[in-house]
């Protein structure tokens, strides 16, 4: 364990930790922070609704925990770490903010939870880098989506199997993009497949021709979007136009999102298998949580996994607040880890000594036009796939505060 964590953790106990059955809340009230992109590529797939999301668990947990209120507030990092921390500094410093959420930036999410390591809880759902559990974990954070391994693991063997033993990367330049270049790279050679080259193209880009020429230009049968929001609906808007996949290459998204499928069209996007760690029409109990977000969001869109994450995570967080009669940082992240997770998004999950919230993913295929009944109707779920087959093992993440754990 480095000499970072010792001293976060050796203060924490020492000098945050209440006494015995003791209820403390800093400051008379609970804050928590939603940090997302609010205005640039991937707004629509956290930003407000995120928010909106968070404000749902608030009122199912209830207006107060341990006799004191809950506030949520929010901010717009706009893809940038130095602004992501700027916030995050000012939030812990001066406002009060027991607790950041969402991100959907890796970069951004890696340098909030340096800064907040051991002092704040951090809860990653709509980031999904690795590292947040690996090498650069922290014992005051958490990933409650899923993450680039357990991306990889997903599609890319089961798709290099399927005799798709040739790839191309269309990759955003950034933490998130990087991470799933080295995952996927990992599980396509191992399975005897082959990466032939790769493009990296800034988050927002509006342009991507040159990057699809080079894709088609390489043969690769599996052209994959290490991309996310915006950027992938208009990769693959731009790919029809060249013809890609007319022409017999195949694409494969990584982070796909429902509103991806709606902007492109079921004609276009019929057909596309991807992993998803929630449905909006999969079961009674998400169909619930549709209606209600719909209402506070006053659209008829449907949730994404990033805004049903926001809502377990804030949940869960309150109930380990409650539980450890504090909520400073140490002792709700103990919690959170002892604690069950078991509501619409995360049934029957747990979080591990690393941070990582072990929940299923689904195995997804875009309808066709007819097979589509109801408007948004427009997954059937192929297969729900075990947390414990997807997610790296601790052993292997090289997180220093569980060393040798499997």
């Amino acid at each position: 364990m480095t000499s970072r964590w010792r001293t976060a953790i050796a203060a924490a106990a020492l000098m945050l930790f209440p006494a015995a059955g003791q209820a403390q809340v800093s400051d008379d009230v609970v804050r928590i922070a939603v940090m997302n992109d609010r205005s640039g590529a991937y707004a629509d797939f956290g930003g407000e609704g995120s928010v909106a999301a968070a404000r749902l668990a608030v009122e199912d947990f209830g207006p107060t925990v341990l006799g004191k209120p809950i506030e949520v507030i929010s901010g717009d990092h706009q893809n940038k770490p130095d602004l992501g921390v700027s916030l995050a500094r000012r939030w812990v410093d001066t406002e009060g903010v027991d607790m950041i959420i969402d991100f959907g930036n890796s970069a951004v999410s890696l340098a909030v939870q340096d800064l907040t390591a051991g002092r704040r809880v951090v809860m990653h759902v709509s980031s999904a880098s690795d590292a947040l559990f690996g090498p650069r974990c922290s014992p005051t954070g958490f990933l409650w989506n899923y993450d680039t391994t357990a991306i990889a693991n997903a599609i890319g063997k089961a798709s290099v199997e399927a005799g798709n033993d040739s790839w191309f990367f269309i990759t955003a330049d950034y933490a998130f993009g990087h991470a799933m270049e080295a995952q996927l790279t990992r599980v396509i050679t191992a399975a005897g497949g082959k990466v032939l080259g790769q493009v990296r193209h800034p988050v927002g880009n509006t342009d991507y021709s040159s990057f699809v020429l080079q894709a088609q230009a390489s043969g690769a049968k599996i052209i994959a979007l290490l991309n996310a929001g915006g950027d992938t609906t208009n990769t693959i808007k731009q790919a029809a136009e060249f013809g890609l996949v007319a022409g017999g290459q195949k694409l494969a998204g990584t982070t796909f999102y429902i509103l991806n499928v709606h902007a492109l069209g079921l004609e276009a996007a019929q057909g596309l298998q991807v992993v998803t760690p929630f449905y909006w029409d999969r079961n009674d109990a998400s169909r619930d949580y549709t209606g209600r977000w719909r209402a506070a969001m006053k659209t008829d869109k449907a949730p994404t996994h990033n805004h049903a994450g926001v809502y377990s995570a804030t949940l869960s967080y309150l109930k380990a607040i409650q539980a450890a009669g504090t909520d400073e940082a140490m002792a709700v992240s103990k919690k959170l880890k002892e604690l069950p997770v078991d509501d619409f998004f995360g049934e029957g999950a747990h979080v591990r000594a690393d941070g990582r919230m072990m929940k299923d993913l689904f195995l997804v295929q875009v309808k066709s036009p007819a097979e589509s009944k109801a408007p948004w109707d427009y997954y059937t779920v192929l297969n729900r796939i075990p947390a414990e087959q997807v997610v790296r093992p601790m052993s292997e993440g090289g997180c220093p505060l569980v060393a040798g754990a499997s």
